[in-house]
């Protein structure tokens, strides 16, 4: 377990340098004076002039060169240093821990639904013989998955909000404001997942130990509930860890479609106002969201999967 933590740990390490890098230079070589920019942001569109793009540029050191201002970001960076926002002009860590909370809980809850949807579906269609069940829901899932998240955003707001009007279509004020963010975004896991489990559900029953639990008078689902969840999660483990890079991407636009106070929604606000700041911390915290994501699953595997602690007493 300490090797799996250290290996995690390494990696956090890694992702922020390299994230952090990418965000400033990218920032740079997009076209346009970013001073002008984030003087627009400050005063707004109608504000600015040549005289206050100019103070902006001197008060935040644009004027010197590009390594020097790269050394100084990477420097502050590793001292956990995130500054203060170019724009608002609060402190980067107060801003975050505020979005931090929405989209931890968005993850969460997105998660929770996509199981909630595809693990009793993925169970449902390898057990059963109905071969009609199995065709809709594999066509189902590839239309669900050949959809783009903002599109398919787009169309929950239309029927639920529009149509029926029983969910609000964007902002955060409930609850119910969690319901279309997080559907969108399980929709798609699950489209994907449910086959995964249905696969994996397959290949238990095929299996030995499956087998030997039937002859030994045991039920379908008495032997499904003993043998055949447990083994067939193991396999949707490692896909969900590499899943998360979807929901980590998926989070930034499903953020902005629905006006989800999140750091998905406060990255792209920072990205149009060149608030580097802004940006590298929230890529830092969506890089460490996915450490801890993956870092997540390799316990539950660890835990789940008894041969993982047999190599490691081997080693």
């Amino acid at each position: 377990m300490e090797k799996i933590f250290l290996k995690r740990a390494f990696q956090v390490v890694i992702i922020a340098l390299i994230s952090s890098s990418i965000g400033f230079l990218m920032m740079h070589l997009l076209p346009g004076d970013m001073a002008m920019r984030i003087a627009a942001g400050r005063y707004g569109p109608d504000g600015i002039t040549a005289e206050i793009a100019q103070s902006v540029r001197d008060e935040l050191g644009l004027n010197r060169p590009l390594y020097e201002q790269y050394f100084l970001s990477i420097y502050n960076f590793l001292k956990l240093d995130l500054g203060y926002s170019l724009v608002s002009g609060e402190s980067v860590d107060k801003e975050l821990k505020i979005q931090l909370g929405y989209s931890l809980l968005l993850t969460l809850s997105t998660f929770i639904v996509s199981l909630i949807i595809a693990v009793p579906l993925g169970i449902y269609t390898a057990t059963t013989k109905n071969r009609f069940v199995n065709i809709i829901v594999m066509y189902v899932s590839i239309i669900i998955k050949a959809i783009p998240p903002f599109v398919l955003g787009l169309l929950l707001i239309l029927v639920f909000s529009i149509w029926f009007n029983i969910l609000p279509p964007a902002g955060f004020d409930s609850w119910k404001n969690f319901i279309l963010p997080s559907l969108t975004l399980a929709l798609g896991l699950a489209a994907v997942s449910n086959r995964l489990i249905n696969d994996s559900m397959k290949d238990v029953q095929n299996s030995s130990y499956f087998k030997y639990g039937r002859y030994k008078g045991l039920s379908k689902s008495t032997t499904i509930k003993r043998h055949g969840i447990k083994n067939a999660l193991i396999p949707l483990l490692s896909f969900l860890a590499l899943q998360s890079v979807y929901l980590i991407e998926g989070v930034v636009v499903v953020e902005t479609i629905f006006a989800f106070p999140g750091i998905g929604h406060a990255l792209v606000h920072a990205i149009v106002a060149r608030d580097i700041p802004m940006i590298q911390g929230t890529v830092l915290i969506m890089g460490l969201l996915f450490v801890l994501i993956n870092l997540l699953v390799d316990i539950l595997s660890y835990i789940l999967d008894p041969r993982l602690k047999e190599k490691n007493y081997a080693k």
